[in-house]
């Protein structure tokens, strides 16, 4: 009887096996799983469970008496002295037993040929039986030579259940990890027309599991109906971590679903699969909700279930529940590796929890762990975004001086970034041509820092110079790079804008259209808001508040109050800024979090000019507090912020407002006082301020 297992025909043990597929799973509890010699025996003796012809029947049934008898004497005192000592010693089963192991032994270091392994196996002379061949195969740990020893066996026994054999074969390509080797021994079994079975299916599908071939270990799984075989718990809990790894979302979910209701007992490594498969679809509370589900099962995370879990928590931009993860962790006395160490300060970096992946970075340096160039570039990256300077070089040359990365083009993007932020023309142009020398190309991301330094220093020409290298380079100017030239132009001198004009036009030609109306100061408000508009609605989200912000600014030092006015509605109005203005019985607040200095001397023109609008209808219903909130921080690459701002405006214009000591970054004012200060100053006073 023949066996169809795969659509291409049949070929040898010894030939190169059709195309299967595999995955990586460690089953547990399977047949011929043996932790150690004595369970080893025992389940032998389970798994044969056909009937055995009449001499090997008596084989095995001293076999089993001597088993007997050593059982017995393990527990009963046997004097070494006594004649009988020996003798029953020779009879016992362990005897019989590591004999067998012997031959095992020889076979796994003898030469892969059928004259070397015939040479071992005819010391055992005729007298082999059935559980003799399943112990010798059982034990050995060499797949190149076990197909000359299953041959041997086969001719010299007879077996009654050929498939016995074969799938403790199996299971020693399982101990090597040679799934190709498995999968002709499969192949041969329908040869000889032996009918797999469960173990065989558990077998195969392990061994594709610690090969790393998840996609192999589903085909096998779903060959098991058409052979009759049905799949246990345990080879169904494996399945959940086959699927998750071959892409198959779905199946692996359903079986999850079936394991919590059915209570399978599932392991560490399909939890761990589990929580990176809702990671990857970007379900972050999924991989909590795994780890409780876990917990709650009973089964205690391990360090790859906690790393995986950080990993995730890293990419969801989650560093607070990293954090509380860690301390769960260290508190299970479950010690970090690197891949821990790695996985939080990626978390940390992202997020710019600059003192969290510092520590990480200084416990990593004091373990002697090495950092790749991710994990460099990560901590680089953190400290330009943040400004600390000082400390991105001290990790650049850490990381030169490792052996085990070297600089690539983000490196250099970054330290450009740092240098180019803190007006350091020269050494930004030396690591752009360290980076060239590297051989790597300038990207779109390193010009757009160049052209920034080059706005702050006042070199114009070098910021066209830049710009017409972009072009020359094949690369198109985005959103961010036109972000930075309209930067740029705020703080470029009014006889050298028109340079820069005409690079924003051929960049971008709706901004260019509307940085035309600011700098010719071109009349018509109506059409001014109708180009505006249409630019807002074509760039990305995350630069309408730069470009809106760049353009006040633009319009505030061109002394253009009406056109800033007009843009700040329009950025209410789109919902570029919110909650600018908030209201209480007690307290009428501006908030210029957020706002450049033109779009915040901006917004606070206009909230004076509400409030006096409602003092000029009579209104007396207002509130005794007035409060502006312009943070606290310092801006990350200059030690001046909004609040110095606001504080030299209010006292040039001589506002009320004075900054609040027990609140940093407010200015507070009362109702009396800037209702005075109202009176005393017409309109067009508060339109030339």
């Amino acid at each position: 009887m023949a066996y169809h297992l795969c659509s291409s025909s049949p070929s040898s043990l010894f030939h190169d096996p059709p195309f299967i597929s595999s995955s990586k799973l460690k089953l547990r509890n399977l047949a011929f799983s043996f932790q150690n010699p004595s369970q080893s025996k025992t389940l032998l003796h389970i798994s044969l469970q056909e009937p055995i012809p009449q001499q090997q029947q008596q084989d095995v049934n001293s076999e089993n008496d001597a088993k007997s008898t050593s059982s017995k004497s393990s527990y009963i005192w046997v004097n070494p002295n006594s004649p009988r000592a020996k003798q029953l010693g020779k009879k016992s089963y362990d005897a019989r037993y590591n004999y067998l192991v012997k031959f095992s032994n020889s076979l796994d270091s003898c030469h892969p040929n059928q004259h070397d392994v015939s040479q071992i196996l005819d010391r055992l002379g005729d007298k082999v039986v059935e559980h003799d061949a399943v112990t010798i195969i059982n034990n050995m740990e060499n797949s190149v030579v076990v197909p000359f020893v299953l041959r041997y066996l086969q001719r010299k026994i007879r077996p009654t259940r050929e498939v016995i054999l074969y799938n403790v074969t199996l299971k020693v390509f399982k101990k090597c990890k040679d799934l190709d080797g498995a999968e002709k021994v499969v192949v041969e079994m329908l040869q000889r027309g032996v009918k797999p079975d469960n173990f065989t299916f558990s077998t195969i599908i392990s061994c594709a599991r610690s090969c790393y071939l998840p996609e192999k270990a589903v085909e096998w799984f779903e060959k098991m109906p058409s052979f009759g075989c049905e799949p246990d718990d345990i080879t169904y809990c494996v399945m959940i971590d086959a699927y998750g790894k071959a892409g198959n979302i779905d199946m692996a979910l359903h079986l999850y679903d079936r394991a919590r209701t059915e209570k399978w007992r599932i392991d560490h490594v399909t939890f761990s699969t589990l929580i990176k498969m809702y990671g990857i679809s970007g379900n972050y509370d999924g991989c909590l909700n795994v780890y409780e589900e876990m917990k709650a099962l009973g089964v205690k995370p391990n360090l790859v279930v906690y790393n995986t879990l950080l990993d995730a928590m890293g990419r969801a931009k989650r560093p607070w529940q990293a954090k509380t993860i860690y301390k769960e962790m260290i508190n299970n006395q479950i010690l970090p590796n690197r891949s821990t160490y790695a996985s939080l300060l990626h978390a940390y970096g992202r997020a710019r929890f600059c003192e969290d992946a510092l520590i990480v970075y200084r416990e990593m340096k004091a373990q002697g762990m090495d950092l790749n160039t991710h994990l460099y570039n990560t901590l680089l990256a953190m400290c330009a975004d943040v400004g600390y300077t000082y400390l991105a070089f001290e990790i650049f040359e850490d990381m030169k001086s490792s052996d085990t990365c070297s600089p690539d083009s983000w490196t250099f993007s970054s330290l450009i970034t740092i240098y180019s932020c803190i007006g350091k023309v020269s050494e930004a142009e030396r690591m752009m041509n360290q980076m060239i020398e590297s051989g790597s190309e300038p990207t779109i991301f390193v010009l757009t820092s160049l052209v920034q330094c080059y706005g702050k220093a006042k070199r114009t020409d070098d910021v066209v110079k830049t710009f017409h290298q972009l072009l020359d380079m094949g690369l198109a100017p985005d959103d961010q790079f036109c972000g930075c030239l309209l930067n740029v132009m705020t703080q470029t001198p009014k006889e050298e804008l028109g340079k820069l004009t005409d690079c924003v036009k051929k960049a971008n030609p709706k901004l260019g259209s509307v940085v035309r109306y600011v700098v010719d100061g071109l009349e018509g408000d109506g059409e001014f808001r109708k180009e505006a508009l249409e630019l807002f609605g074509s760039v990305t989200d995350g630069v309408k508040r730069a470009f809106c912000n760049s353009l006040i600014d633009l319009c505030i030092n061109l002394d253009l109050l009406d056109k800033a006015c007009v843009l700040l509605d329009l950025g209410l109005t789109l919902e570029i800024y919110t909650d600018i203005q908030s209201r209480s019985q007690t307290q009428w607040s501006l908030h210029l979090k957020g706002l450049s200095v033109g779009a915040a001397l901006t917004a606070f023109h206009v909230w004076m000019n509400d409030f006096s609008k409602a003092l000029e209808s009579g209104e007396e219903d207002l509130p005794p507090l007035f409060g502006i909130n312009t943070g606290h921080g310092r801006h990350r690459y200059s030690e001046k912020g909004l609040a110095s701002v606001i504080d030299s405006h209010m006292k040039e214009i001589n506002a009320p407002f004075r900054e609040s000591p027990d609140k940093a970054g407010w200015f507070l004012t009362t109702r009396v006082a800037v209702k005075s200060w109202m009176k005393s100053r017409s309109s067009s006073e508060l339109v030339a301020a």
